[in-house]
């Protein structure tokens, strides 16, 4: 593989590796949920939040079942200790989860008072899902922001979850991000992807250079073969 072409797919790995946080997940740039912790704390439970505000994910290594309750304190979800994800499909939850605006149709069906139906997605002991609690529903700004490109606070939230039994609550506070005047965040990252094309293809040129080929040398002349001497000293051709 030439030098060039190495330059150009580390300029484009670079590139998804910026961008593709923001378009793998569904949230909103101009937010920013923020976990603040687990309430009370327990050993063994990690959680973070994906794509601005867009999902939660929750580690258990706790040893213990992790549930995770729905909008009317129905359980939601869950985490064995031997790993098992689960979701409740009686859940209301797990059909308003499935689109932002949480316009999803919930089937006669699920009954937050029902028993749970369980059904497993996978044995990661991670479980990932959209929150409505996390994030602003509205189209419009918040209130709150009466300066777009300052960041500011709009509420805190917790979401109830309970390990072996205790409860607990995953605490954060959701932010208008704000942006700085004049520098929308498309125009960041495309500053940003410029920066590195660039510092790829200086270090391209610097290699090239060391190398004793800039790319500008004319190839190397043809020479005819030496004359060829027969065993008298006459040449032979």
């Amino acid at each position: 593989m030439s030098r060039m072409r190495r330059a150009a797919l580390c300029t484009i790995f670079l590139f998804a590796v910026i961008v593709a946080p923001a378009a793998a997940h569904g949230g909103s740039p101009k937010y920013l949920s923020v976990y603040n912790g687990l309430k009370p704390a327990v050993p063994g439970i990690k959680a973070q939040v994906l794509g601005f505000d867009n999902q939660y994910e929750l580690i258990n290594k706790s040893g213990k079942t992790v549930l995770i309750y729905g909008y009317q304190h129905e359980p939601y979800g869950r985490i064995l200790p031997d790993g098992t994800v689960q979701v409740n499909t009686r859940s209301p939850a797990y059909y308003l989860n499935q689109d932002r605006a949480g316009t999803t149709t919930v089937p006669a069906t699920a009954n937050p008072h029902a028993p749970p139906q369980w059904k497993a997605q996978d044995k990661t002991s991670r479980f990932t899902w959209h929150d409505h609690r996390m994030h602003w529903m509205g189209t419009a700004a918040p209130k709150q922001v009466t300066d777009k490109h300052k960041k500011t606070k709009i509420f805190d939230y917790a979401i109830p979850i309970s390990v072996g039994g205790r409860q607990a609550n995953l605490t954060g506070t959701l932010f208008w991000r704000g942006t700085p005047k004049g520098a929308p965040v498309g125009a960041i990252v495309a500053l940003a992807v410029v920066v590195i094309a660039a510092v790829a293809f200086a270090a391209w040129v610097r290699r090239r250079r060391r190398s004793g080929d800039d790319g500008t040398s004319p190839p190397p002349a043809l020479h005819e073969p030496p004359p060829q001497r027969d065993r008298s000293g006459a040449e032979a051709w």
